[in-house]
């Protein structure tokens, strides 16, 4: 069976390294964990690195990190659901908000919760994912911050995450610039301006990152070590936290090109053939994975010497040459995951999650 383990010791050290990093440079932050899925186990590692402030998507999650720690400091990140809204206030000491109607309903029910329910206001910065246009904003704040049982501790940004527009200098000098903007306006303080992703690392590192923006919300540089400018891993930090193991259920040498009249495959596509490998042979091994859990561009073998063929549904197909490490029937292959392979994974019941030290 397939299985997805988490290095607790790799882990603890990209903890390490960001939690110095943004303690050097004076920047509250905490762990995206939505790519955990709510597993309990992995959560339970999050939560011992000592961490006090965990975002995610999704309010279940949010309910399983209360449940393990209940003082850890819980943020909602994406404009909530109004149907959620009851539980949002229960179980997320912040949200993200973008809508005015939303908030309305959030103050009712914090009210109603006898909560003060805090919020961040998401600021459109040209990614066009969640934000209030940035000519909107004034008037927004002003209709927002006297809503009862809303206090806004924050305004904040995303980038990357649905066009790929990177963040710079100048588009976090005009955030920035928007909190004092409200702050001189509206006599009101904002503690957080909270542009930091893992995209805004490297511009951290570079000493590129405006004075202002103090907050930072991480998930896939703490798990991969990721870079998204170079494609890299940063310099000093692990892509090892998770890897997945799969099993060999066959091994043989066979024909590198298929035979017959070639149709649509179920997964909408027709084989392309290579005429060089005519007459050629390579063993093929057979993992005890497919599309269903993972897509195969999201698999990076530990081993260079096994190129990813191609999947269906429950098959993963792996060209291993001549074989030369004697692989056989029952053995593990590893493989390094990209972030939305992991997430796939995580959220599969048919993949085991282990922790290891």
């Amino acid at each position: 069976m397939a299985y997805l383990k988490l290095y607790r010791s790799e882990l603890l050290h990209n903890y390490s390294y960001l939690d110095s990093l943004f303690k050097k440079n004076g920047i509250k932050w905490g762990i995206t964990t939505k790519l955990l899925c709510g597993t309990r186990s992995y959560l339970q590692e999050v939560i011992n690195l000592g961490i006090k402030e965990a975002h995610d998507s999704r309010i279940s999650n949010l309910k399983v990190i209360k449940e393990i720690d209940p003082e850890t400091i819980t943020i909602y990140i994406k404009p909530p659901p109004k149907d959620t809204i009851p539980e949002l206030v229960r179980y997320a000491d912040i949200s993200l908000n973008t809508e005015l109607s939303t908030l309305h309903e959030l103050s009712d029910e914090a009210v109603r919760q006898k909560k003060v329910h805090k919020v961040i206001i998401m600021i459109e910065m040209g990614d066009l994912r969640e934000g209030v246009m940035r000519d909107d904003l004034v008037d927004f704040y002003e209709k927002v911050f006297r809503l009862p049982g809303i206090e806004v501790v924050g305004l904040g940004t995303n980038l990357n995450c649905l066009h790929g527009v990177m963040p710079d200098a100048d588009k976090l000098i005009q955030l920035a610039l928007y909190k004092q903007i409200i702050e001189l306006r509206f006599k009101k303080s904002i503690p957080l301006v909270s542009g930091g992703t893992t995209v805004t690392i490297p511009l951290l590192l570079n000493k590129q990152l405006p004075d202002g923006i103090n907050h930072f919300r991480v998930g896939e540089a703490l798990f991969f070590g990721k870079d998204l400018f170079s494609d890299d891993v940063i310099e000093g930090m692990s892509d090892q936290v998770m890897e997945l193991y799969t099993q060999i259920i066959e091994i043989s040498e066979k024909p590198l090109v298929p035979t017959g009249e070639l149709g649509v495959n179920p997964q909408g596509k027709v084989a392309e053939i290579n005429q060089d490998d005519y007459g050629k042979t390579a063993y093929r091994a057979i993992i005890d994975i497919g599309t269903l859990d993972i897509q195969p561009n999201y698999l990076i073998p530990v081993n260079d010497n096994i190129t990813i063929t191609d999947a269906s549904s429950d098959m993963l197909i792996l060209d291993v040459g001549e074989n030369p490490e004697g692989y056989k029937v029952g053995d593990m292959i590893r493989f390094k995951l990209k972030y939305m392979g992991a997430l796939g994974l995580m959220n599969s019941d048919y993949i085991e999650k282990r922790v290891a030290d």
